[in-house]
């Protein structure tokens, strides 16, 4: 899957979860300033994008994931 294919995902699941045009989500869009996301936000994203990707995404990593374009290099550098 290549990186723009896995950014179009994300981009959907984000705008599906947030109810944000998708139009308006870059690579630079921070979860927690942009989006408002609290913590409980942000751990139901993360296991949506294992559910998505078929990656574990262990906490330790997923505290990394700050903006949409970390997320998308996550699943980049993970996918099977």
């Amino acid at each position: 899957m290549t990186e723009e294919e896995i950014f179009n995902k994300i981009s959907a699941m984000i705008a599906d979860n947030f109810d944000i045009d998708q139009d308006k989500i870059t690579k630079d869009t921070d979860f927690t300033n942009d989006l408002d996301a609290d913590s409980i936000d942000l751990v139901e994203f993360i296991l949506q994008l294992e559910d998505e990707f078929g990656a574990e995404i262990p906490d330790e990593e997923a505290e990394k994931i700050k903006t949409v374009g970390d997320a998308v290099a996550y699943v980049k550098t993970h996918q099977g």
